[in-house]
């Protein structure tokens, strides 16, 4: 069944669900969270849950936004009717150029997880099969999409629950590890926080990049079954399963090892499984955040392909479905840009996709804030005409506070010397795509 905007309402409950949850959890928990523990110690566990009830509430913006008008193709179509053309052609473009780039660096970082396996051989032939793979995928049927990348969630979730299910077993019964002897009290016996706190701070930034990606439930909206009812429960069920597996993972991880002993360059998961002996342990992570890599472009795609066709005029070659009622000119087009990514690892070296990528994630701190101001807008302009019951809670205090939240953040970004730049780029950004749309677009 097709909507106003021509798509195929394929997705179901299931898929809606695991690809938000996919897209959150990557290389920041099993790859990462070794720096997280370090800066912070068990203090993290609480970090995490005050970024995700701020998540939440943005969550439950979008989700209000999303019921209230299931006409919209995607998200940021919100954005322009209630922030004007002009702030809807900035936000959407930088969240198009951001999906673009995210795919990118995740290519090139699929041509370093194959090289574990094949180091002899080159990286490019990897991530070029992998490019055609997904292409494909995005290409062929929505369902298909949707079905790829549940198991690609599932494949991380399984890894998790293992983690949880390894402390319990290894607390409950008091085994005797390499690392001592495994019990509950190991998580705060050693200190609740990290060098007297003096990290901690920072660790708030670690733990909103770990959400980064769960808006992409407003992408999926016009191509959900019974949007009015999948979307408040997937996004009800969202923030609290991302807490779950991300604080039991944590905290399995704190309670078989003391967190003093992780180091900040590697993976916990690791570190873990190995000190119980469990040899393979490199290898299976590896596979693990090979899928995650996999599972971003794939949502890249989607993302970018959707998000271009919502930007380009009627008359524009972009604006066109094929016979499954999928955007494939614009996936074609955003495809192509990512491939640009096997071109240069083949000819030069991608340090400067780290630069680059850490701008676009600056850039979806404003993106998050840009939303909050827009339901604002939406309250204020439908005021006393409540079509649904799917509302964000103490609104407005909560917006507020949220963009608050938000703006906490992106200044811990300006401030922190690792991150300067990249934030300073993804601000000039977004002030060049401004000045664009001023001179483009009529005030509306």
């Amino acid at each position: 069944m097709n909507n106003e905007t021509g798509f195929a309402r394929t997705l179901s409950h299931r898929h809606v669900a695991m690809i938000a949850l996919g897209g959150t959890i990557g290389t920041g928990l099993f790859l990462g969270a070794g720096s997280s523990i370090h800066r912070a110690g068990p203090a993290i566990l609480l970090v995490y849950i005050i970024t995700g009830l701020f998540v939440f509430a943005m969550m439950r913006a979008l989700g209000e936004l999303l019921v209230s008008d299931d006409s919209k193709s995607v998200f940021i179509d919100f954005m322009t009717q209630y922030l004007g053309k002009r702030a809807g052609f900035v936000l959407g473009w930088t969240y198009w150029i951001g999906w673009v780039v995210i795919a990118m660096t995740e290519l090139t970082a699929i041509g370093t997880y194959m090289h574990y396996w094949f180091p002899d051989w080159p990286v490019w032939p990897w991530e070029l099969a992998f490019l055609i793979v997904l292409y494909f995928v995005n290409t062929i049927a929505v369902k298909i999409f949707g079905e790829t990348e549940f198991w690609f969630a599932m494949i991380k979730i399984v890894a998790i629950v293992a983690m949880i299910i390894t402390g319990l077993i290894l607390a409950f019964g008091h085994v005797k590890t390499s690392m001592g002897v495994t019990q509950f009290s190991t998580l705060w016996s050693h200190g609740l926080v990290a060098n007297h706190g003096q990290g901690l701070l920072s660790t708030f930034q670690m733990a909103f990049f770990a959400f980064l990606g769960v808006e992409f439930v407003g992408i999926t909206a016009a191509e959900t079954k019974d949007p009015l009812e999948t979307i408040p429960r997937s996004v009800n069920s969202i923030v609290i399963r991302i807490l779950i597996f991300y604080i039991g993972a944590l905290s399995a991880i704190m309670i078989i090892q003391p967190w003093t002993n992780y180091q900040a360059g590697e993976s916990p998961f690791v570190q873990v499984f190995s000190g119980i002996g469990i040899q393979s342990a490199a290898a299976v992570i590896n596979f693990v955040v090979l899928t995650a890599a996999a599972s971003a472009i794939n949502s890249a795609f989607f993302t970018t392909g959707r998000m271009l066709y919502s930007l380009v005029g009627e008359k524009s070659r972009f604006k066109k479905l094929n016979k499954n009622a999928i955007p494939q000119s614009a996936i074609n087009l955003s495809t192509l840009i990512v491939g640009l990514a096997v071109v240069v690892n083949y000819l030069f070296p991608t340090k400067a996709f780290t630069l680059i990528s850490s701008m676009a994630s600056a850039a979806f701190l404003l993106i998050y804030m840009a939303l909050m101001v827009t339901h604002l807008r939406f309250r204020k302009v439908t005021k006393g005409q409540k079509s649904h019951s799917f509302q964000l809670p103490l609104a407005p205090f909560s917006n507020y506070l949220t963009i608050a939240f938000l703006a906490l953040i992106f200044v811990i970004l300006l401030v922190t010397p690792a991150t300067t730049v990249t934030t300073l780029l993804a601000a000039l950004w977004m002030v060049i795509l401004t000045v664009i749309a001023f001179f483009k677009l009529k005030k509306n």
